[in-house]
């Protein structure tokens, strides 16, 4: 949770969210976990709304836009708005961030739920997370990341036309190892949607819950088994992976090196892996390896699982 008292102008408030990782193979567009890599934003709120700004500073990016489509400044808008603070409210903002971007994990839900948070702690009104999450919901479009930046650790998620999107904790064996791991190509989401066919096969269709229920049960037993059953997918990897330089060759080198799950994080271009610790070093290098052939420089990196988005007032 964060603090729910009033930001006030000349407080420093730091906001920070995670990355998180989406699908897990087959939960398309339901499953998000939440990892160790962060965004943090620091702001103030000033006087004069013509100084607000937004500096950017040492981080995994610095080539954020700062014009309407940044969705670190439209989740601070639509925060404002709910939480009823004056129009006139206006922060300087510093950003930094260990999240790469238009890789798949989850930087723009980050980005959206930090700034909401922020938003809302400017204003009288106590915003919850559950009507955060409607807000975030409205600028991602889909729940998985925005689900996991808010609540933390694994989550499933179900938008419900006309009500509150119903949102489940799952639980993780804590002895499971994570690993992400992206190549210098980026994939966007609006052209990774685009690969997906407007209709699948009634097989397909019916396998992927089959592998689903499997992995939920793998990921709170740690049970080798279940996570290489359930990993598997037949609804957007097999069309995404393509487009991922050194995609299919990393997963199957995290495979050999003893990955237990290896599979594409979101919609690409990084890539997810579950291993246990024995293993974890050997697929971290060996997806890295791959990767690097194809799209140096690449990235691989051990992360555990995160808590949710959290606010604190520094002075």
């Amino acid at each position: 949770m964060w603090e729910t008292q009033l930001l006030r102008p000349g407080t420093l408030a730091s906001v920070r969210a995670p990355c998180s990782t989406s699908n897990l193979g087959p939960g398309f567009d339901c499953a998000g976990l939440a990892l160790g890599l962060r965004l943090e934003v620091r702001a103030r709120i000033v006087a004069d709304a013509r100084a607000s700004c937004l500096i950017l500073s040492v981080g995994e990016e610095r080539d954020w836009p700062t014009g309407p489509e940044n969705l670190l400044l439209a989740g601070v808008r639509r925060g404002l708005e709910a939480s009823g603070a004056p129009k006139e409210t206006a922060f300087v903002i510093e950003v930094s961030s260990d999240i790469p971007t238009r890789r798949g994990l989850g930087s723009s839900g980050a980005a959206i739920v930090a700034g909401l948070v922020l938003g809302a702690s400017a204003g009288p009104r106590e915003v919850s997370r559950e009507e955060l999450l409607e807000l975030a919901l409205a600028l991602e479009g889909h729940p998985d990341n925005v689900t996991a930046a808010l609540f933390g650790g694994c989550v499933l998620s179900l938008p419900v036309a006309g009500q509150r999107t119903r949102v489940v904790r799952q639980p993780l064996h804590e002895s499971l190892c994570h690993i992400v791991a992206w190549p210098n190509a980026t994939l966007e989401t609006s052209f990774a949607r685009t690969l997906l066919p407007p209709a699948v096969a009634f097989a397909d269709a019916v396998e992927n819950p089959r592998r689903l229920a499997l992995l939920l049960e793998g990921l709170r037993t740690g049970d080798r088994d279940l996570l290489e059953l359930g990993g598997e997918d037949r609804l957007h990897v097999r069309h995404r992976l393509p487009h991922i330089p050194g995609g299919a060759r990393a997963l199957a080198a995290a495979r050999e090196a003893g990955a237990w799950l290896a599979t594409i994080s979101g919609s690409g271009s990084a890539l997810y892996a579950i291993s246990d610790e024995v293993h974890q070093l050997h697929v971290v290098l060996a997806m890295q390896r791959e990767l690097e052939r194809a799209s140096p420089p690449a990235s691989a990196h051990c992360v555990r699982p995160a808590d949710g988005v959290s606010l604190r007032f520094l002075r």
